[in-house]
């Protein structure tokens, strides 16, 4: 589990301040909302994660602003848009000399989407950013933090995969990592978990249905609604599905700062959006990621 950093903490209120926006709230229930936060603060310790932190932040907001989902819209233009380009996808990956290698790489770009970090996010932008430049983006591949070779074996072994959902729109570009994997092997079991509550874009089951991740995958919650998957804060029955999988990969950046010290091997996909990130990871900003977790 990674810990929180002093640098984290701006980021904390910027958050905030931005899902309080979202959710309609004036400028003097924005205030009451950073009021609060600023309140809490002090009483968590740097030993705790982000997500962790998080989840009492984004709770924090729905409580005031009594607004469940503030990002319910923002999801749903996220995976039209992203299922607006899947015929684009599936032809970059039918035209690649390794199709598993390109469909990776298209699940790292699609995490892009993400409002917790980049909350200034032009959804229509980002799209034609992940198909024109995704090319560029995956030469930035430092094969230090890209195990792709590792990836590939791990993934001919497992006959049982935990995918661990990150955002909405997302879950298209997991669509195509998934139906890859079906394609060379039918009798895989994949298991694609999701949070079981609202909290900042993050996929939910109804946004793995519209996506059709249930056409290959079983679709189940994680139990929880933290932006990260907090093992502490998960139902008995993932817990159960994550101990069993052969094979753990795991989308994005709070799952990563969820899981990163975790004591089983998991697979983590994700692009370095946020200096303090890129730090803990030993890489510059921007650059992709499929690293294995070499603590277990």
């Amino acid at each position: 589990m990674m810990r929180t950093y002093l640098d984290c903490i701006p980021c904390f209120f910027k958050q905030a301040l931005e899902a309080a926006r979202m959710a309609g709230a004036g400028k003097k229930v924005q205030k009451k909302v950073l009021n609060e936060l600023a309140g809490i603060l002090p009483d968590f310790s740097l030993a705790s994660s982000p997500p962790e932190i998080g989840r009492v932040i984004y709770g924090l907001v729905k409580r005031i602003t009594k607004k469940d989902d503030p990002y319910a819209e923002i999801k749903k233009k996220s995976n039209k848009l992203a299922l607006n380009i899947y015929d684009k996808l599936k032809k970059k990956v039918s035209h690649s000399d390794d199709r598993l290698l390109m469909a990776v790489e298209l699940a790292i770009a699609g995490n892009i989407i993400d409002y917790g970090v980049k909350n200034s996010l032009n959804i229509d932008a980002e799209m034609a950013r992940i198909l024109d430049e995704e090319d560029k983006a995956i030469k930035k591949e430092n094969k230090s933090i890209f195990d792709y070779e590792r990836f590939r074996s791990a993934l001919k072994r497992a006959k049982t995969i935990l995918y661990l959902a990150d955002n909405a729109g997302e879950t298209v570009f997991d669509r195509i990592l998934i139906e890859e994997i079906k394609r060379a092997d039918r009798d895989k079991r994949i298991v694609y978990a999701v949070k079981e509550k609202p909290v900042i874009n993050d996929a939910l089951a109804e946004d793995a249905y519209v996506c059709g991740i249930d056409k290959l995958a079983e679709v189940v919650s994680s139990g929880s609604d933290a932006p990260g998957t907090i093992l502490s804060l998960c139902s008995r029955e993932f817990l159960a599905m994550y101990r069993k999988a052969d094979m753990v990969i795991s989308k994005g950046q709070g799952n990563f700062e969820a899981l990163s010290g975790a004591k089983r091997q998991i697979f983590f996909l994700f692009m370095a959006k946020c200096p303090v990130i890129a730090k803990d990871v030993g890489c510059k900003l921007g650059e992709v990621i499929l690293s294995l977790n070499r603590k277990a």
